[in-house]
Formats: structure tokens, sequence, C-alpha cells
């Protein structure tokens, strides 16, 4: 299993991006799907997850501003960033749960190479 992330990018601050994940390779089912963050000399934290019936959370730091959407049919996910601040800057990774060839195997943790977002003032 591969992921494939891209869409990153420079923007001004007040500008918009959007992010895709696409999975691929011998996939049983997807779970959950998420984008992470990373900024300089901080923890990767959650911005955004989304579960396989819909369902989705986000920072508070994003909330009104990103949103987090998927296609089951090309394995992808999206994050869509309006209203980009400074502080929105760093990488990107995403994040699927799957589960791979067979029903009873488990379900395992991926992520993306990471895709960087920098937001200037």
């Amino acid at each position: 299993v591969q992921l494939q992330a891209s869409g990153g990018g420079l923007v001004q601050a007040g500008g918009s991006l959007r992010l895709s994940c696409e999975a691929s390779g011998t996939i049983f089912s997807i779970n959950a799907m998420g984008w992470y963050r990373q900024a300089p000399g901080k923890q990767r934290e959650l911005v955004a997850v989304i579960s396989s019936g819909g369902s989705t959370n986000y920072a508070d730091s994003v909330k009104g501003r990103f949103t987090i959407s998927r296609d089951n049919a090309k394995n992808t996910v999206y994050l869509q960033m309006n209203s980009l601040k400074p502080e929105d800057t760093g990488v990107y990774y995403c994040n699927v749960r799957i589960k791979g060839g067979r029903w009873y195997q488990p379900e395992y943790d991926y992520w993306g190479q990471g895709t960087q977002v920098t937001v200037s003032s």
C-alpha cells in the first residue's frame, strides 16, 4: 500500500489550498482517513479526520476554515484549506487506516510522504 499526497505550496495569508492523498495497492477496505501537520520545532498534530461513514472531526484551530472529505471510489482524501494563516505553515501528512487484501487481515495505519504548506504574512 502506498499513499501519494499532493497539493501543498506557498500561499499568502487569506488564501486557499487543496491537499489530496490517494491510497493505492492491495486494499480490502479503508477505515478512517486524516491529515496531520508538523510545524518546525513542534510535534505532529491532528488537523482533521473523516470516518468511513463520513463523520468528521477537526482541530479547534482549523474549525470553520478547513474541510476534510473523501472519495471512496478513488481511495482519496482531500483537505480544503481556506482563510489560511501563517500559523498553518508546516508539513502536512495524510494518514489512512487500511485493511489489506483479505477480510480477516488486520488494519494498519499508513502515512503519506508529507507535503509542505507555507503561508506568508
